[in-house]
């Protein structure tokens, strides 16, 4: 036993086989179209050095990497929700995690990541990304299930290598509230404790823990930054994201009134303003990141003119301070935090998952509205509830109705007949938190927006079932046509 390597010993292992990536950008391959993005790079001074691609069909995937050339890849996956107790259980999991590899083996690429958030909580289904509960158990069902992805992606690395891809955590981002009972850093600082993941620290991310906690009362942006990352376990930081931040679209008629502290929330497609890059000078200063091998511009639905000429200026601004933090090859100190030494057990057991499967339902009902927070993991949004109230109120009935699909687009018959017959979209709304649902399948959130509508109309106005199933089966097909072909066909024919 005294000879087992230590969790940070195995990191280091892992980290020793992740390639120096250097400055690059994080992107969607549609939106922009990648190809259009990389033609302006290629008349531009400097290029991204590598591309984080976002999962997307395999067989586009398979064209970027085959026609985009000089630079290297990345991947950030989707629909692993490794903040989930029930994850291990889930009955598509192994398809999933069979598809994600694959995807890994097409780019190349040196590590996935992933959000430490979730779109799905016990039966019910959100359009963007929740928080975990920030919780011991919830940290430790984590590294638990972090251990079954980078089991998975071990047993088919590719030939010559010791491991496979490095699992990256993100840390996300608060949209307006955070539950629990833990500090954001101390939360990664134990899930390192007990896995050898690495990290992505993201700058707009981390902005929003500083805006919607109750540190911006009590400190100011540079002590909470440095506090944080005394306590967050950037040693194990691998990649750093930068991306802007901006008012809801929901909320940008309503008046400011902190101008220092804006209700900014992360937004891919705005300006980054100057306050991310101060932060970020921040995070390259400090002596502990010894591990990073990649900054990434997270830039995908941002217009493509921005997006060069933000990267430029970020190149001659930071490449001195990023050439050095590259260089760093300092191993991670072999060290336990205390959240750690203080557990009986290492992994997550039965308990605790049953007990976090009731918080997380307890979660989507108060994140809904359909019940007030209450507990001890809810005990700061309670001192404030201002913070929630807007996400309730503003950001999720447009999620509902708009994220991914304009529900009155998508079925524009419908909605007219609906509203003509007294039911409103906003009773949609509702009703979509009305009951649980199985999770059978992998993640859409356009495919459930289209079956939760039929749904709605077969319980709500069946009379119109008819007109609406009619619509459903459109999109269907043309969902399925634009994911084998036309899509791929645009890139394409762009180069």
């Amino acid at each position: 036993m005294g000879n087992e390597p230590s969790v940070n010993q195995v990191f280091q292992r892992r980290a020793e086989e992740v390639e120096h990536q250097g400055f690059g950008l994080s992107v969607d391959v549609y939106s922009p179209n990648l190809f259009e993005l990389m033609s302006l790079f290629d008349r531009a001074p400097t290029r991204p050095a590598y591309l984080e691609i976002f999962r997307a069909a395999s067989a586009v995937l398979d064209t970027v990497a085959r026609r985009l050339t000089g630079v290297s890849f990345a991947y950030h996956g989707e629909g692993l929700w490794v903040t989930q107790p029930d994850f291990a259980g889930a009955t598509h999991l192994h398809g999933e995690l069979d598809d994600v590899i694959s995807q890994l083996h097409i780019l190349k690429s040196p590590w996935l990541n992933h959000e430490c958030a979730t779109k799905q909580m016990a039966g019910y289904s959100f359009g963007t990304y929740l928080p975990p509960l920030y919780t011991v158990q919830s940290a430790t069902v984590v590294a638990d299930n972090i251990e079954i992805v980078q089991a998975k992606m071990d047993e088919r690395r590719l030939p010559g290598r010791n491991f496979g891809p490095l699992f990256l955590l993100e840390m996300p981002p608060l949209t307006y509230f955070m539950a629990g009972t833990m500090a954001v850093p101390s939360y990664f600082r134990l899930v390192a404790d007990l896995t050898p993941c690495g990290f992505v620290l993201d700058i707009g991310h981390l902005w929003t823990v500083y805006r919607y906690s109750a540190a911006r009362r009590e400190m100011s942006l540079e002590v909470f930054v440095e506090r944080f990352l005394d306590e967050f376990p950037l040693e194990r930081v691998i990649e750093i994201h930068v991306a802007g931040l901006a008012p809801h679209e929901a909320a940008v008629s309503r008046r400011h009134s902190e101008r220092e502290h804006p209700e900014w929330i992360d937004a891919h497609s705005a300006p980054i303003p100057e306050m991310s890059w101060m932060v970020l000078e921040q995070v390259l200063a400090h002596p502990r990141l010894c591990n990073l091998r990649g900054i990434a511009l997270e830039v995908d639905t941002k217009p493509m003119e921005q997006i060069v000429n933000e990267f430029q200026d970020a190149k001659r601004r930071f490449s001195p301070a990023i050439d050095r933090c590259l260089s760093n090859r300092i191993p991670a100190p072999d060290t336990v935090g205390p959240a750690a030494q203080d557990r009986n057990a290492p992994v997550a057991c039965n308990n605790d998952r049953v007990q976090l499967l009731a918080d997380y339902a307890q979660y989507a009902q108060i994140v809904s509205g359909r019940q007030p927070p209450t507990g001890p993991n809810w005990k700061e949004v309670v001192a404030d509830t201002v913070g929630l109230t807007r996400y309730i109120d503003e950001y999720l009935p447009h999620e509902i109705l708009h994220w991914g699909g304009d529900i009155t687009e998508m079925f524009p018959e419908t909605s007219r007949r609906l509203n003509e017959t007294g039911l409103s979209l906003g009773q949609f709304v509702t009703w979509w938190f009305h009951t649980p649902r199985p999770v059978d399948r992998p993640y859409d959130f356009f495919l459930l927006k289209i079956d939760r509508v039929v749904e709605f109309v077969s319980e709500r106005a069946p009379s119109l079932l008819s007109l609406t199933r009619q619509e459903a089966d459109a999109l269907r097909s043309a969902y399925t046509v634009a994911s084998a072909h036309a899509d791929l066909e645009a890139l394409v024919e762009s180069q």
